[in-house]
């Protein structure tokens, strides 16, 4: 991810710094303050709430 744009960036939840995190095929960013992670499609995080899944459900994703 451009380290430009990962500046910017926020969590829409609570407004938190975003780090990106890869596990397997898996990309997204995950927020530290509020144990969220959102995924990242095709190149591109999609930071909708409602798409944001648990970092304890994350792991379990990638390693399906």
């Amino acid at each position: 991810m451009d380290p430009e744009l990962l500046a910017i960036l926020a969590c829409p939840k609570c407004r938190g710094l975003l780090e990106p995190v890869k596990q397997g095929n898996l990309e997204g960013l995950s927020c530290p303050a509020c144990s969220l992670v959102y995924p990242i499609e095709e190149g591109i995080p999609v930071l909708l709430i409602e798409e944001a899944v648990a970092g304890t459900d994350w792991a379990k994703r990638s390693q399906s």
